[in-house]
């Protein structure tokens, strides 16, 4: 785990527990995604890095080129942030906001990488599968990687289930080798 995402965490609990008692989940994703998109923006991150600008500055310039899209609590999250030092944790911190709302939700973003594009009826069949295994509604992504050879590598959260020809084959590789 890198040491930004344990960084970050707190600030994503955090987040997520005001948007939730706030009953806003969707409209704190979309701040932090705003807010998330400007600070890594690179003339924007230069000018908020910059030692002239100090924290409330730093605010200050988010939220005006936001204009109207941040609400009061936002703009006070923001501020916890920049005096914190922490406005550039803001994709790490959107990341873990939506694996909470996701959790919170019954929900799971899954990748499946491919050798071939999933056709409808076994994307439909993998999305089942996985529901089942996980007791939550799939929201499944396809990625193609010829690499793969044949069957497929599955990103669930923090596991990964690899069925892939590939995989089958280093493992053969290694026990022959042992």
């Amino acid at each position: 785990m890198s040491s930004l995402t344990t960084l970050a965490r707190p600030y994503a609990k955090a987040a997520f527990e005001l948007a939730e008692s706030q009953q806003a989940l969707a409209q704190w994703e979309d701040m932090l995604g705003l807010a998330g998109s400007l600070v890594t923006e690179e003339s924007m991150a230069n000018l908020l890095q910059s030692p002239e600008v100090g924290d409330t500055q730093a605010v200050n310039i988010i939220t005006d080129v936001a204009g109207d899209a941040f609400d009061n609590r936002f703009r006070d999250f923001l501020s916890v942030l920049a005096a914190n030092g922490r406005l550039p944790l803001l994709p790490q911190i959107i990341e873990l906001f939506r694996r909470l709302r996701e959790e919170a939700e019954k929900r799971l973003s899954v990748r499946v990488v491919s050798a071939v594009p999933l056709d409808e009826d076994q994307a439909s069949r993998m999305r089942q599968a996985l529901a089942r295994r996980f007791d939550c509604e799939v929201i499944l992504e396809n990625e193609v990687d010829a690499n793969v050879i044949g069957g497929a590598v599955v990103y669930a959260g923090d596991q990964v289930i690899d069925g892939s020809l590939r995989g089958r084959l280093q493992m053969l590789s290694n026990s022959l080798a042992n």
